[in-house]
């Protein structure tokens, strides 16, 4: 990368192709409605405990329950997104998923909860491996940051409409026939995805070489990089999809609907923050020809100041700059968001970022078995968040350090050429 001549960053902004657009667009959709449908629980856990007489302890279990499933599904997702055509294996999660939050509605009792959890979790696993082998198998380096945005964008706003509307219809129309419209809803997602997925066998170097397998991914020191830093990434985020509307409800008092404009304004900003920082990467690319500097700028340092404003939500006493200073801490974890799946991506190579993908997103979905187990072990012990919050910080904190010192260059691993499909 280094050795490009000084005009190849003017050569390579072209305008992102309206198909490609179009594309981008309803994979974040589908990602939107993969995080209303995973937070979906978290939503509705205030009044859902008591109405089935809930513990803390079982609440815990539930909401981390679909990581189970979703993490260990994650490796072998990724394999089957990099052997067979990755877009029917996206429609199918989406059909899975959605019976599963349908079926959520319906269904009375801890035990079957947790199998509609488990349900949610298989058919989610593949969303994440096959949006990364799409943009790959697509997408030029240099628009990857902005389809990368887009799908974050997804995922956060997910939240910020489930927490705003789903906490205003939940007091409405109660719990179960919230879960029934989410589900039916995100079914309809497949009509557009049948109509502009992508066709054809995509970039040249697509085609180039065979895809790695785990055991030479494993062997890549960046690659460990990456599985920590998302582990420590999803560690904040799920702390904040899972237990944030609990908090403001049962902690600081909030009423349903305060706790949905609030947590809806948080991820709404989020949203925000990952379309403007994936521009914000495309743009310092594209000028420096440095993908390392840029990617790993903004992914170490945004989870840094994520990290310490997070903590202070806690501490600040006062509603109105504390929940300032949530919104900062989404913010600053939006700079990381996007980035720090393209750095994955370049890292890969188109032929190997589904497997890649995969291992990093079983790796970083772990955080969602623990964190929410943790905090409710803690709330049931403590009855507070303090340390819920500080062992939080303190985890995302290692991720930041993650991306700076134990991912290398950001620059296409040279894979062997003998490797099989």
């Amino acid at each position: 990368m280094s050795n490009a001549a000084p005009s190849a960053p003017k050569a390579r902004r072209p305008q992102l192709p309206s198909h490609l657009t179009r594309v981008a667009v309803v994979l974040s959709i589908s990602v939107l409605i993969n995080y209303i449908d995973r937070g979906t629980l978290s939503i509705a856990a205030p009044v859902l405990k008591d109405d089935l007489h809930l513990s803390p302890s079982q609440l815990g279990v539930l909401l981390s329950s679909f990581f189970w499933t979703y993490s260990a599904f994650q490796i072998l997702s990724g394999w089957l997104v990099d052997r067979f055509e990755v877009n029917w294996l996206l429609a199918i999660g989406v059909l899975v998923w959605s019976a599963a939050t349908l079926a959520t509605g319906l269904v009375h009792g801890f035990v079957l909860l947790l199998a509609a959890r488990l349900l949610l979790g298989i058919g989610e696993s593949v969303s994440y491996p096959s949006c990364n082998k799409i943009i790959a198998k697509h997408f030029l380096a240099s628009h990857r940051g902005r389809a990368n945005g887009l799908i974050s964008a997804g995922w956060a706003a997910g939240p910020a409409l489930g927490t705003l509307v789903g906490g205003l219809l939940i007091a409405r129309v109660g719990w179960r026939l919230f879960f029934v419209v989410v589900g039916v809803t995100s079914a309809l997602w497949l009509l557009p995805w049948l109509r502009w997925m992508p066709k054809g066998p995509g970039l040249d170097e697509t085609k180039a070489t065979n895809p790695a397998g785990i055991v030479e991914i494993l062997r890549q020191r960046s690659a460990w990089g990456t599985f920590a830093g998302l582990f420590c990434f999803n560690y904040l985020w799920y702390f904040l999809i899972t237990w944030l509307p609990f908090y403001l409800v049962r902690q600081r008092g909030f009423s349903l609907q305060t706790m949905s404009l609030v947590g809806g304004a948080a991820f709404f900003a989020l949203a925000i923050s990952v379309l403007t920082f994936g521009w914000v990467a495309d743009r310092w690319i594209n000028a420096t020809n440095n993908p390392t500097s840029a990617l790993k700028t903004l992914c170490g340092g945004g989870l840094a100041l994520a990290s310490v404003s997070f903590v202070m939500v806690f501490l600040v006493v006062d509603h109105t700059p504390a929940m300032a200073i949530l919104i900062f801490s989404c913010i600053a974890l939006g700079m990381c968001a996007p980035n720090l799946w393209t750095m994955t991506q370049i890292l890969a190579g188109p032929q190997t970022t589904g497997r890649w993908a995969g291992l990093e997103n079983f790796c970083g979905n772990l955080a969602g078995v623990v964190a929410p187990i943790v905090v409710g072990v803690i709330l049931q012990r403590t009855g507070e968040f303090f340390w819920a919050f500080a062992i939080t910080g303190g985890v995302t904190l290692l991720g930041a350090a993650s991306y700076l010192f134990l991912v290398g260059p950001v620059e296409p691993v040279q894979w062997r050429e003998s490797v099989p499909p």
